[in-house]
């Protein structure tokens, strides 16, 4: 099991998470990444309407959102979440990987987008560029992290 350096917010406490997927076994999967990190995790939903009540109930540091859910699809909750938040720094998961989903996501206020399945060391390097996204890299000590495949 790979080893990943802790992801904290600048004042040293860890990264508060809203994790948003229709599917519990993914919500799962990505708890666990998040913990791997050193991140917690604020608040979790199965669809676009449940994810914009936690996300002003838990305030959380990043969401990680699924486009394809039941009652409210992904982009339409980001467009909801930004536009009351625009601050709001939301990562797309989804299998649904079609170019004008993706598109349509970082229009309305998405930060970035990961593919499902997905891999650990791609999430914990997205999650360090949308956390650096507010001017001054998140702290994370470095760690032998592969690259490959990314753009």
């Amino acid at each position: 099991m790979q080893q990943f350096a802790a992801l904290l917010r600048k004042d040293n406490q860890p990264v508060r998470y809203l994790v948003v997927d229709d599917s519990v076994f993914a919500r799962k999967n990505l708890i666990k990444m998040i913990e791997m990190y050193g991140g917690e995790v604020a608040g979790e939903a199965g669809d676009g309407l449940t994810a914009i009540a936690e996300f002003n109930r838990a305030k959380p540091d990043i969401v990680l959102m699924d486009i394809t859910m039941p009652q409210m699809e992904g982009i339409e909750a980001v467009e909801r979440i930004v536009r009351q938040h625009p601050a709001a720094r939301i990562v797309m998961v989804s299998s649904v990987g079609y170019q004008e989903n993706i598109l349509a996501a970082l229009q309305k206020g998405a930060k970035h987008f990961v593919q499902k399945p997905v891999k650990p060391e791609v999430l914990y390097e997205i999650l360090r560029y949308v956390l650096s996204d507010e001017g001054g890299a998140p702290h994370a000590a470095p760690v032998g992290v592969a690259e490959e495949g990314q753009a």
